[in-house]
């Protein structure tokens, strides 16, 4: 799969490669949509607070006696039932809304989000960028790329480029994101994301590419193997048989 590339003025300059391990992945839904509720559950804070009702002001004592009087049987003015008292069953600030995901659960749900905006043709990419801090600028190059403005636009940088940073923030909708921080709710959001040629090559290498093991060997195989060579080195001994001891002279009748 290929995208055009645009220089810095918005001239078509050419196309890339996207790489497939990226951008070819199976597209799992359901996924995606456990990814990004992870992300929002583990944003949200419990604002929604209520008073219990030893929270809240007022006397204990029994409004009125329990019989003989012809009233309700009523508690304290605390009460729900009463007008100033608790609220029942009323949310607290102390709920906890965060969720977990496995790594790797994580990692496909990113590739399936690339994958599915890969295939909806959204992806554009983007040679690169002067170091001048122009919002006019920025937005004039936005303008000549095939882009929507005002719909949601994310632009992935290699590393911190604080110059489109700072043209670009005061463009509403328009997001610029590191790479090594790329997840499935900035990128499925976005209706059109830029990537820089550089950022495909650093995404590859941080999200493809597999950890160089130290050692093939397993820890089981060296343990022994080093177990055999202390075994080795030891000098044999050999036990002596124990002396026999002299048994008491028998008494004579």
């Amino acid at each position: 799969m290929t995208i055009d590339v645009y220089t810095a003025t918005g001239a078509k300059k050419g196309t890339v490669e996207l790489p497939s391990a990226l951008f070819g992945a199976p597209i799992h839904t359901g996924l995606m949509h456990q990814a990004v509720m992870q992300q929002q559950g583990n944003r949200r804070a419990s604002i929604a607070h209520v008073k219990t009702r030893s929270e809240i002001r007022g006397s204990t004592r029994k409004v009125s006696p329990q019989k003989g009087t012809g009233r309700a049987r009523r508690g304290p003015v605390r009460s729900p039932l009463l007008k100033g008292g608790n609220k029942a069953f009323g949310p607290r600030n102390v709920a906890n809304f965060s969720r977990n995901m496995p790594h790797g659960m994580r990692r496909a749900a990113l590739l399936s989000s690339l994958s599915y905006q890969a295939k909806r043709g959204v992806i554009l990419g983007l040679e690169h960028y002067p170091e001048t801090v122009k919002t006019k600028q920025a937005f004039a190059l936005l303008q000549k790329l095939p882009v929507a403005i005002g719909r949601p636009i994310l632009v992935v940088l290699p590393e911190r480029h604080n110059s489109l940073a700072l043209s670009v923030r005061n463009i509403p909708r328009v997001k610029t994101l590191l790479v090594n921080y790329l997840n499935p709710e900035d990128v499925l959001h976005a209706a059109h994301v830029i990537f820089f040629t550089e950022a495909l090559k650093k995404a590859e290498e941080i999200f493809t590419a597999k950890k160089q093991r130290v050692s093939q060997e397993t820890p089981a195989k060296v343990y022994t193997e080093k177990k055999a060579e202390k075994v080795s080195t030891k000098p044999k001994t050999t036990k002596k048989a124990p002396a026999k001891k002299a048994g008491k002279p028998s008494k004579k009748s």
